[in-house]
């Protein structure tokens, strides 16, 4: 007997169980995701038109990459709905290309061990790496082109698109600092960082002649200097030796002016390559990038290019207003999955150094930013130990902090009814309790699933269970309710493995 004739005979069409990963599960993608929630779904969600921080604490499997989808979908819905009042969404879940720019850059002292690479990771990288995501999918927005833009809206993702029009609109003042920030943080690799800046220029319709001003006064005024003094030498009024002087003197004091700001340009961008170290910038590009900003407008701006936040936080006020002129009112930022990364591996003392960085109350609740961060319960322990200043610091009373994401027996029994509604044919009902015998009480089920704790644990048990059943009868003498013996031996096996 095969498990799909058993879900059939109930009018499920497809086994509910299957998966047991939410961002590859088709059953919550196309059915759960707008109808089954925890029930801390509103304290974590909040308002989209003012943004704020929630922080869910959860063992794996309970459900937090699935709440953070739906965080995601809702949002994206949001948007379609209030086109003028949208909410920028910023997906911080891959940490593995920015921990591996960082361990390059630290060097191979500190890069042989992933203990001595994270202690020198700062809140300033994690909101380096957040510019990075967001100022990369801006400048892909604002240079899409019409099939692409078109791709897009085919993947769900239109509720996110800019207007080319309003980039082109964009006030002078908003141009430049889209550029700077493309400069610091585009990491895309379609084309070349030169030309992709180019390009975003001219769809800013940014005209930057007047920086080549010094370039022009420094050819000229040397050809001119050279011609002044080979006359001079051509009629003897000097001599050789005066005229090996001269020549370079005055081609030099021509070339003051560019030259000056070639180096300013050229230490600039030797501190963005030394201090921005969670992404691919080389010193010569973003140089020439920075030469073509003219002066006057690059004085006094804010760069990555030392070791603090202050300009992090300029940089990202710039985000905030170019995004604002835009169309968008807010920004969320949904992080999950820190126990992924090669580096980290899971350890809860390698994550913890990863994380505790972010964890600060002035970004946290930064006006019109909100964070919603997804991670292991592992880490609330070692909040429980820390000390009083990284309390003061980071204000966990001030950020919505579920503690324990916890499963009741009973919301663990809706979560499995939802599912096998979205698999039954349309017009059927059908209970979990329908699948087994009388002798499996409804309460019977309740204890088992509160003992199970988490989603995943749940679906893996309900799968076994199923697949032992029908290995226990044909198609030729079919049965189509789990008996007793089976559901409890299946789980006194299970629920060993859990607590192993």
């Amino acid at each position: 007997m095969n498990i799909q004739s058993l879900l059939e005979h109930h009018g499920i069409l497809r086994n509910p169980f299957a998966e047991e990963d939410a961002q590859t599960d088709p059953v919550f993608k196309d059915h759960c995701i707008s109808s089954a929630y925890h029930p801390v779904w509103d304290k974590v969600y909040g308002d989209p038109s003012e943004p704020s921080t929630a922080i869910v604490f959860g063992p794996k499997g309970s459900g937090k990459t699935a709440m953070r989808l739906q965080i995601d979908r809702h949002l994206t819905r949001y948007n379609e709905e209030y086109p003028t009042r949208r909410v920028f969404i910023i997906r911080y879940d891959d940490f593995n290309p920015f921990l591996d720019h960082f361990r390059e850059r630290l060097g191979t002292f500190h890069s042989k061990k992933a203990d001595k690479v994270l202690d020198s990771w700062r809140l300033w990288d994690h909101m380096d790496s957040i510019l990075c995501i967001a100022v990369t999918d801006l400048v892909d927005q604002a240079l899409a082109t019409e099939a692409e833009a078109n791709r897009q809206d085919s993947i769900g993702r239109q509720a996110q698109r800019i207007d080319r029009g309003a980039v082109a609109k964009l006030d002078r003042t908003s141009a430049r600092d889209f550029l700077l920030l493309a400069c610091c943080y585009d990491q895309s690799t379609a084309s070349s960082f030169d030309e992709r800046w180019e390009q975003l220029r001219r769809q800013l319709g940014y005209r930057n002649w007047v920086a080549y001003v010094d370039l022009a006064v420094a050819i000229g005024g040397s050809i001119l200097a050279l011609l002044v003094t080979g006359w001079l030498w051509n009629r003897e009024w000097i001599g050789d030796r005066f005229a090996l002087i001269l020549a370079p003197l005055l081609v030099f004091a021509a070339a003051f002016a560019f030259l000056k700001r070639w180096f300013r340009c050229q230490a600039a961008a030797m501190g963005i390559h030394r201090h921005m170290r969670v992404g691919k910038r080389e010193t010569a590009p973003v140089r020439r990038v920075l030469m073509r900003i003219p002066p006057r407008e690059l004085a006094s701006q804010s760069l990555p290019r030392f070791d603090r936040t202050d300009d992090r936080y300029d940089l990202l006020g710039k985000f905030q207003g170019l995004l604002e002129r835009l169309g968008f009112v807010g920004t969320v930022v949904l992080m999950d999955r820190v126990d992924e990364p090669d580096m980290t591996g899971g350890q809860a003392e390698l994550m913890r150094r990863f994380v505790w960085p972010l964890l600060d109350n002035k970004l946290l609740k930064h006006p019109g930013l909100g964070f919603k961060l997804m991670l292991p319960k592992e880490l609330y322990r070692d909040i429980e130990r820390e000390s009083r200043e990284f309390t003061e610091r980071a204000r966990l009373d001030k950020q919505n902090v579920v503690p324990s994401f916890q499963w009741s027996g009973e919301s663990l029994y809706d979560l499995t009814h939802s599912r096998m509604a979205a698999c039954t044919i349309e017009g059927r009902k059908v209970e979990p309790r329908d699948l087994f015998v009388d002798a499996v009480t409804y309460q019977r089920l309740l204890t088992v699933f509160q003992s199970l704790r988490v989603p995943r644990h749940l679906f893996r048990f309900l799968y076994r269970v199923l697949a032992e059943h029908c290995n226990r009868y044909t198609d030729a003498q079919p049965q189509f309710q789990i008996d007793s013996e089976t559901f409890e031996s299946v789980y006194a096996v299970y629920s060993r493995e859990v607590d192993a």
